[in-house]
């Protein structure tokens, strides 16, 4: 595992990888203690992460081109709305999730969107608190179709 990463703007065929990805990351949340007996959502689709390339505002985290991470964006309103981040197990702890936000950050300030929104899990050192590290605050959920389980939140990064 010595070898390094790069980031780079995510290809269509970089969908499926997401998906595995995805699904490799969420073997953490399945063993959380704060989530003993609940329902994992699950991983999207590469379809659905197809859909979401093609929007543009998705990055990969790659080694010799091999998806290791990832953030799937697309624009909603005036916010650009993180899908999801994800980074394969092996290659946690590494700074890419954060790197990853950083670089989606660029992306959406040079693109004219005034804040990045997600909702998250509350509760859990790498999800809330995690994004409340890298700038994001929890808000009230505003969106009268989406009901949130209450350990989930809202949350939203302003940008400069």
């Amino acid at each position: 595992m010595s070898a390094e990463w790069s980031l780079r703007l995510a290809r269509l065929d970089d969908a499926e990888s997401f998906h595995r990805v995805e699904e490799d990351a969420a073997e953490i949340l399945r063993a959380a203690p704060e989530l003993a007996g609940m329902e994992i959502p699950p991983a999207q689709s590469a379809q659905d992460y197809a859909r979401l390339i093609r929007r543009g505002h998705c990055l990969s985290a790659v080694v010799h081109d091999e998806v290791i991470g990832f953030a799937a964006a697309a624009p909603s309103g005036r916010e650009l709305h993180l899908h999801e981040l994800g980074v394969a197990h092996l290659w946690q702890r590494r700074q890419i999730g954060a790197t990853l936000l950083e670089a989606l950050a660029i992306d959406a300030r040079n693109s004219g969107f005034k804040a990045i929104a997600l909702t998250t899990w509350r509760d859990i050192a790498w999800n809330a608190p995690f994004y409340a590290a890298h700038g994001f605050v929890e808000i009230a959920n505003e969106n009268p179709e989406q009901t949130l389980a209450p350990d989930r939140c809202a949350m939203v990064r302003l940008l400069d």
